[in-house]
């Protein structure tokens, strides 16, 4: 795994994604939850030692239907820095 990604809804955080990857302000991930493409979402971000809440839209579903990959794309730009 390459990180965590938690959805942040007011003081609680879910945990919902395996994290495939993330790079170049993209993650990927995977979900038993269907998020809708263009949905944004306040999350949590902890990869590579460093600590991010930001705001991520999903940007698209891509693959197999038994294995779908959801494209989470950064829309604040600390979390691109």
């Amino acid at each position: 795994m390459s990180g965590r990604v938690l959805v942040i809804d007011g003081d609680r955080s879910h945990d919902v994604f395996e994290v495939i990857g993330i790079a170049g302000g993209i993650a990927r991930v995977r979900s038993a939850l269907l998020f809708e493409v263009g949905e944004e979402l306040a999350v949590r971000i902890e990869h590579e030692g460093a600590v991010t809440e930001t705001t991520v839209r999903v940007r698209a579903h891509v693959g197999p239907a038994d294995s779908r990959i959801t494209e989470l794309e950064m829309i604040d730009d600390k979390a691109n820095k």
